[in-house]
C-alpha cells in the first residue's frame, strides 16, 4: 500500500481517539502550569480551543505534502497574543506546546508499531515530519507572542505619557497609571541623545529614588526622581559624576514637591534643554541658566542684544574677537581689571584701553550695561557651540 495512503490511515486513527487525545494532551498543559491563575477566563477557555487546534495541527502535519507546509492555525496565533495579555511567560507557553507534542509522539509511536502497521510505516520518517512541523509552529508563536508584548509595551507608553502631558497641563488623572509617588520630593531631567535611559536608570538606582520615564521622540525623554526626602539637584549631580554622559545633552530642574513642585522641576528642565542641547556632555542646572534660558525664549531680545552689544564690537579685523575675549575674562573676575590683565597675560593699561573701546563703540559706560553685555556674550558662545 503506497505510504501516503498509509499515513492517511493512520491519520484517521488517531482521529477516532481524538476525544481520549485532547484530554490526554489538556492534562498534560496543565500539569505544566496552572491556566486557571492566569485569573482570565477567556485565556483558560481559548487554551481548549488552541489545543484542539493545535492537535489538528499536529495530525494534519503526519500526511506527509512534500512542500506544502501546513499554515499555522489562527487560533494558536490568538492563544499566544492573550497569553501576552495576561502576562503568561513565554517559557511556560512553550513548554506547554512540547508537553503536548511529546504526548502525541508517543500516541503515533503506539499506532505504528501497532499490529495495523507494524513494518510498512517508518517511524523515524514520521518523527522527522513531526519535528519539522514543531519547528515551524514554536517558530511562529514565539514571533507572535513578542509581537503582542512590543505592541502591548508601546500602548503601556503612550498611556502613560498620555497621563503626563494631562497631569503636566493641571488635569485630574489616575495617578495609579504612573506607578510613581506624585506627592513626594522630585527633581525633573530632559535628555537629548540615545543612552539617557540608561544613564538616568543608573542615576535613580544609585540615588535611591522612584523613577518617572517618559519618551517624547527618537531622542528626547523626560524623567523625574522622585523619594520621601529633598534632595538637591547639585546631589543629584554627585551621582553623575560617576558615568559616562558621553555626547548626551541633559538639563535638570530644581527639587520641588508634591504635584505643583513635579511641574515646576519639569518646566525648569525644559527651559534649560536649549541651553544644554548647544553643551552636549555637561549637565545643565536651570538655576545656573535660569536667566539666559528665559532669554532665549525670546526672539526679539536674543536679535536685540546681539544687534546692541555685539555688532558695534565686530568693525575690528578680527571681527571683533579681542574685544569680546577681554569682556569674557573681564566678568569672570568681577570686574578687576588687573585680575583680567594677569588671565589675558596684558598689560593692565591694555585691558583699559580695551575696555574704553568697548565704551566708545557702545556710546555708554560698561558699568550701565554689564549684564546685558555678559547675556549677549554668553548667547554668543551658545550660537557658536551649536554652529
Amino acid at each position: 500500500m503506497p505510504v501516503q495512503q498509509l499515513s492517511t490511515q493512520l491519520v484517521q486513527r488517531l482521529l477516532g481517539r481524538r476525544v481520549e487525545l485532547e484530554g490526554e494532551i489538556l492534562a498534560r498543559v496543565y500539569s505544566v502550569d496552572n491556566p486557571s491563575e492566569a485569573g482570565d477566563p477567556e485565556y483558560v477557555q481559548g487554551l481548549r480551543t488552541a489545543v484542539a487546534a493545535a492537535l489538528s495541527y499536529g495530525l494534519t502535519t503526519l500526511e506527509g505534502r512534500v512542500g506544502r507546509p501546513e499554515p499555522i492555525p489562527v487560533e494558536l496565533l490568538m492563544q499566544a497574543r492573550q497569553a501576552a495579555r495576561c502576562g503568561v511567560g513565554l517559557d511556560t507557553v512553550l513548554r506547554r506546546y512540547f508537553a503536548g507534542y511529546t504526548l502525541l509522539q508517543s500516541f503515533v509511536a503506539r499506532e505504528v508499531d501497532g499490529e495495523r502497521f507494524q513494518g510498512e510505516l517508518d517511524l523515524h520518517l514520521l518523527a522527522r515530519v513531526q519535528a519539522a512541523a514543531f519547528d515551524r509552529l514554536v517558530d511562529a508563536i514565539a514571533t507572535e507572542y513578542r509581537r503582542a508584548v512590543e505592541e502591548q509595551a508601546r500602548l503601556f507608553r503612550r498611556r502613560r505619557s498620555d497621563c503626563v502631558e494631562r497631569l503636566l497641563a493641571g488635569e485630574l488623572v489616575d495617578e495609579a497609571e504612573l506607578g510613581y509617588d506624585l506627592e513626594a520630593w522630585h527633581v525633573a531631567a530632559v535628555g537629548s541623545g540615545r543612552g539617557f535611559e540608561e544613564v538616568v536608570r543608573e542615576w535613580a538606582r544609585s540615588a535611591d529614588r522612584r523613577l518617572l520615564l517618559v519618551q517624547r521622540g527618537n531622542d528626547v525623554a523626560w524623567a523625574w526622581l522622585g523619594g520621601r526626602r529633598r534632595i538637591a539637584a547639585a546631589e543629584i549631580g554627585e551621582f553623575m559624576a560617576g558615568d559616562r554622559v558621553g555626547g548626551l545633552s541633559i538639563s535638570l530642574g530644581e527639587p520641588g514637591s508634591g504635584a505643583g513642585g513635579w511641574r515646576v522641576s519639569h518646566r525648569q528642565a525644559v527651559a534649560a534643554l536649549p541651553i544644554a542641547i548647544r553643551t552636549p556632555g555637561a549637565i545643565t542646572r536651570y538655576n545656573e541658566v535660569c536667566l539666559l534660558a528665559s532669554v532665549l525664549q525670546d526672539e526679539v531680545l536674543v536679535r536685540s542684544l546681539e544687534q546692541l552689544y555685539l555688532a558695534p564690537l565686530a568693525s575690528d579685523r578680527d571681527g571683533g574677537e579681542t574685544l569680546r575675549s577681554t569682556l569674557r575674562a573681564y566678568f569672570t573676575v568681577d570686574g578687576n581689571v588687573s585680575s583680567t590683565a594677569a588671565a589675558l597675560e596684558v598689560s593692565r593699561q591694555t585691558v583699559t584701553n580695551r575696555l574704553h573701546t568697548v565704551e566708545q563703540r557702545l556710546g555708554k559706560p560698561l558699568r550701565s550695561c554689564a549684564r546685558e553685555m555678559e547675556t549677549a556674550l554668553h548667547l554668543a558662545d551658545l550660537r557658536w557651540s551649536a554652529s
